[in-house]
């Protein structure tokens, strides 16, 4: 494939006309009399030198790698049909779409960043706790520090008791075929090789429990209602509902009680211990 040089700068300048700084995480700053991202910022969210970059918006330069696209693609937030269209100007043949890395869509951020007074956080497909508000951690405790597999939290279920004694003892029998059907979904989604199925096969060697559930052939089984069992204000009925980034396999997940409730009395005591300045 042949590299379309004009194409590839016209779409990079107009991809850079089209963001302010704080869609990507950057300050505004005061006199700023450019419309959209300045190079030097796009450079610095790409991770390559300004220099490169300028030579790219001005169809010059040696032909980008596909690392240096896919560096792009993420520093300027592209959806996965911009993202294919780039690699195509580029020469380059798209990647398939399969799952994304972690990196999370601004707009998604931003709408956790407003959610202060709401337990919530994102995660991937796998269960996998990337942010959380203050409210989040509050209510579950900081997801975001486990390593290897135990990030999931699927995983943790079968694996860890400790992960089932924020939840009510009657709801664990549900639970685990919640977390069972969904990662049966995805790891049909992904195919063999991928990540879900080096869960499916880790599951398999270390608990009966999962072995048995996975023989049910259950899928995607959606929990409407999760009941917590806090250590300092009691058992919490929130309901749950998922935003889902059409362009990654990430979702936010929002725990919110009935007003007037027992429950939204509890989670208004809960926000008062909230820690601050955590995302």
């Amino acid at each position: 494939m042949m590299i379309d040089r004009a194409g590839l700068a016209g779409f990079l300048r107009r991809r850079r006309a089209a963001l302010q700084p704080e869609d990507v995480g950057l300050m505004r700053g005061s006199g700023r009399r450019t419309s959209g991202l300045r190079r030097e910022e796009v450079a610095l969210l790409c991770n390559m030198s300004v220099e490169y970059y300028t030579k790219l918006e001005r169809e010059r330069g040696p032909r980008p790698s596909e690392r240096l696209i896919a560096s792009i693609v993420q520093g300027l937030d592209l959806s996965l049909d911009e993202r294919d269209h780039l690699f195509r100007l580029a020469g380059l043949n798209a990647p398939s779409r399969g799952p994304v890395g972690p990196h999370v869509s601004p707009g998604l951020l931003r709408v956790l960043d407003r959610m202060d007074d709401t337990p919530a956080e994102i995660i991937t497909e796998l269960g996998e706790t990337l942010y959380q508000s203050p409210l989040g951690v509050a209510l579950t405790g900081d997801r975001t520090s486990y390593r290897g597999p135990a990030r999931s939290i699927g995983y943790r279920w079968f694996v860890d008791p400790a992960e089932r004694q924020l939840y009510a003892a009657e709801d664990h029998p549900f639970l685990t075929r919640v977390f069972a059907s969904g990662l049966r979904q995805i790891a049909a989604l992904r195919g063999p090789g991928s990540r879900a199925a080096q869960f499916v096969s880790l599951l398999q060697a270390q608990s009966e429990e999962f072995r048995q559930v996975w023989e049910k052939h259950e899928v995607a089984i959606p929990p409407v209602v999760k009941r917590f069992v806090h250590p300092e204000v009691g058992t919490l009925e929130l309901n749950y509902q998922t935003l889902v980034d059409p362009d990654r396999p990430h979702s936010l997940s929002v725990y919110t009680a009935v007003p007037g409730t027992e429950s939204h009395e509890k989670l208004q005591r809960l926000a008062a211990t909230a820690p601050v300045g955590l995302r």
